[in-house]
């Protein structure tokens, strides 16, 4: 078996969750490299976009932010912040739109926190917040998050919704009147999370080789069912050459 990272784990966990024919919306960083992945592995009919209008970018390297000219070579179309929000409404495209978004807090239905930690106005501290989290978390049909698995990320009370997951469970983002579709996957640095088909709650789906359950229960603030669990097979050799001699041969993303 070929020696791997964590964060290599982590974006061909992603990246295998992204299915051939998916249109996908992406931020920075490690979503980016794990849509590439997907695309050079796996998926090579699905599409990918960003926020600033690039839609279904060639993607010869990877860019560093979804303002970097690379974004915009080689695309079907380049279009503009309007353009991309529309493809997530559209209602033939945004049922097929997978969302990979990132946060600070998370809680066991996949409603996420990126604006403050602490009370609003008197906060710890304070971030960038939504940008476009909140029309992701409730426009697109699948959304995957990746988390860093520590406490104070998987807690049982968000410090601010930003973005809405399941909300409260089985039926509530209907109620609300958000689009069907919801949270499908947690990418940590441990294991994969998923979200059950009837109740929405969280629980452990996969973990990564050499990890314990009992470790990854350790690094959370609530608890959830672990019985389904299964090891996650490592990257295979061929997915990491893609990853690291096609995807991001600079290491930009990889370190």
């Amino acid at each position: 078996m070929a020696a791997y990272t964590r964060r290599e784990m982590m974006a061909i966990a992603a990246a295998r969750q992204i299915e051939d024919g998916d249109i996908v919306f992406c931020g920075t960083g490690i979503s980016m490299l794990a849509a590439m992945a997907a695309k050079h592995i796996s998926a090579p009919n699905s599409t990918i976009f960003f926020e600033t209008g690039a839609i279904d970018s060639r993607l010869e390297e990877v860019p560093m932010a979804v303002a970097d000219p690379r974004v915009m070579y080689g695309t079907a179309v380049n279009g503009s912040l309007a353009d991309a929000f529309a493809t997530m409404q559209n209602r033939w495209t945004g049922s097929r739109v997978v969302g990979i978004m990132g946060a600070a807090q998370i809680d066991k239905f996949g409603n996420l926190n990126s604006t403050v930690i602490g009370n609003y106005d008197h906060p710890t501290v304070r971030f960038s917040g939504s940008g476009g989290a909140c029309d992701v978390g409730s426009l697109v049909g699948r959304t995957i998050i990746f988390m860093q698995h520590e406490k104070r990320k998987f807690v049982e009370k968000l410090d601010y919704l930003t973005s809405p997951g399941w909300l409260s469970g089985s039926g509530q983002r209907e109620q609300t009147g958000l689009a069907p579709g919801g949270p499908a996957a947690v990418i940590t640095n441990m294991a994969v999370m998923g979200f059950d088909a009837t109740t929405h709650e969280m629980y452990l789906k996969a973990i990564y080789p050499g990890v314990r359950p009992s470790k990854i229960l350790a690094h959370m603030s609530f608890k959830v069912d672990t019985k389904r669990a299964y090891e996650l097979p490592p990257p295979s050799s061929q997915e990491l050459l893609t990853l690291r001699e096609i995807c991001d041969p600079q290491r930009l993303i990889l370190g």
